[in-house]
């Protein structure tokens, strides 16, 4: 790992005030390309953000808060910008890939950066197999409408009554393909892939705004505004619905692990992780207002399909399946801005050596990471193909909300710490958006269900052991070295 270790001395030494914020590349073997402008990372976020949450998430919130969910959509998207305007200040300052892991590094030490890689390695995972695995569905659906079905067993898990889910795999080998060919090879494709998915959400809003009707927001919060459990067991209220649609935002920090590839990062990422994450919210709120403003919410509040059932219910069958074979072609752009982020992720910290260096180096021709990128495609496609995602799939919020709660704090500390530090873009009212994101993110997790904060803390145990044995090695090459 010796590649690695000088590697993460030089990492280690942006901490102190005013040194480069340059990429530590020891070699050629270690750089990735500058291919990326802002509107390919504006893509890379939009693309990550709607996805499975718009399509989904929006019945799911209006059954726990009613017309209310917007005032969730709104607290959700403010808590997420205010770590977006954290990820951008620091981004902008810190143009490496890594993300919050990289961002840890250099204001709270390797321990705590580590916690965080180790967090976000098992968002990334579990964020790609649930998009694989709900991808699988819509497209068995779609071919069963062709006459041709595809055997359960062969496309679903053993949780869900099969053996493997090859379509999932196939998604997943077919995203990692697009990622091998070239970083901007695969960001104009999924540019265009999210320029559909928008078009079709485009397409609801023009045919369900003019079905608007103000009565459907009456009662505006039927379930009230805390969180708190009805006797049926299910907790409701606006906040409830806000810990929940939350999975709805987060991507964004996607952009933040193409840092090192972007043209101008310092202008780049800005634009990429608040323009993107801007749009989302607008986005959002638009659409789950013509959505309760057209049909009243019991009627698709228990939909796993509630905006193309909005259409159907309004009369508009030809929209409604057009709406959803635009939303199953676009989908896969969620996994491939998660799996790119997460292949980043695995790159920087094998590159400061804390794992194989040989994950660390990068293709000459195609500037990509190619040892990465497969073994992260064979991880996440076996846990789509055999593991019981549906019990998991809540560790992908865990393992995000421990992300911005670092970020908040590392832009936190590094105000106070190195106030001359110099910010190509300084997110305003620091100590305020700080805070926000740290306290918003805590009270987030404090409301995810017991098991799901059992199995990330356990997930965190079982990190630092490895951590342990990691640096118990590298001290000892580093003995080894100097004797």
């Amino acid at each position: 790992m010796a590649d690695g270790q000088k590697t993460s001395g030089v990492l280690a030494s942006l901490r102190g005030p005013f040194k480069a914020i340059e990429p530590p590349q020891t070699d050629a073997t270690h750089k990735l390309h500058r291919t990326l402008s802002w509107h390919h990372l504006v893509a890379l976020g939009v693309g990550a953000i709607v996805g499975t949450g718009i399509l989904t998430l929006t019945g799911v919130g209006a059954s726990l808060a009613g017309p209310g969910v917007l005032l969730s959509f709104l607290i959700a998207g403010v808590v997420c910008a205010a770590a977006a305007l954290g990820y951008a200040e620091l981004a902008a300052m810190i143009p490496q890939s890594g993300s919050a892991y990289t961002y840890s590094y250099v204001a709270l030490g390797e321990t705590i950066a580590w916690i965080v890689g180790w967090s976000l390695i098992l968002e990334y995972s579990v964020v790609c197999s649930t998009v694989a695995v709900g991808w699988s569905g819509y497209f068995a659906g779609f071919m069963s409408g062709l006459g041709l079905d595809i055997p359960h067993a062969l496309a679903n898990g053993p949780d869900a009554g099969g053996i493997i889910n090859l379509p999932a795999i196939g998604v997943i080998a077919m995203v990692a393909g697009l990622l091998l060919v070239g970083t901007r090879e695969s960001a104009t494709l999924n540019a265009i892939l999210v320029a559909l998915k928008i078009a079709a959400l485009l397409l609801f809003v023009t045919i369900a705004a003019p079905h608007f009707d103000a009565a459907n927001f009456h009662p505006f919060l039927p379930h009230g505004f805390a969180s708190h459990v009805d006797p049926d067991g299910t907790k409701r209220g606006v906040l409830a619905a806000a810990s929940i649609i939350f999975f709805a935002f987060y991507g964004f920090d996607a952009v933040s692990t193409a840092a090192e590839e972007a043209k101008n990062p310092a202008r780049d990422m800005t634009i990429g992780i608040v323009g993107s994450m801007v749009s989302c919210v607008i986005i959002y709120v638009v659409v789950a207002a013509c959505a309760i403003g057209a049909v009243p919410v019991d009627r698709f509040a228990a939909s796993p399909e509630p905006l193309a059932l909005v259409l159907r219910l309004l009369g508009s069958t030809t929209a409604a399946t057009v709406f959803g074979a635009a939303a199953v072609v676009a989908l896969p752009t969620v996994i491939l801005a998660f799996l790119f982020g997460q292949t980043r992720i695995f790159f920087v910290m094998a590159r400061d050596g804390l794992f194989p260096a040989s994950l660390g180096r990068v293709d000459a021709r195609s500037g990509v990471p190619v040892a990465v990128t497969c073994v992260t495609a064979v991880i996440v496609a076996a846990i789509a193909a055999f593991l019981p995602w549906s019990e998991i799939a809540a560790l992908a919020n865990a393992g995000t909300l421990c992300a911005f709660v670092a970020v908040g704090a590392a832009i936190l500390v590094l105000r106070r710490r190195e106030p001359g530090r110099p910010r190509p873009f300084r997110a305003p009212l620091a100590s305020i958006v700080g805070a926000v994101a740290i306290i918003g993110c805590l009270y987030l997790f404090w409301n995810l269900p017991l098991a799901t904060q059992l199995r990330f803390f356990g997930w965190n145990a079982i990190g630092l052991v490895v951590y342990l044995v990691v640096r118990r090695r590298a001290r000892k090459n580093e003995a080894a070295l100097q004797a």
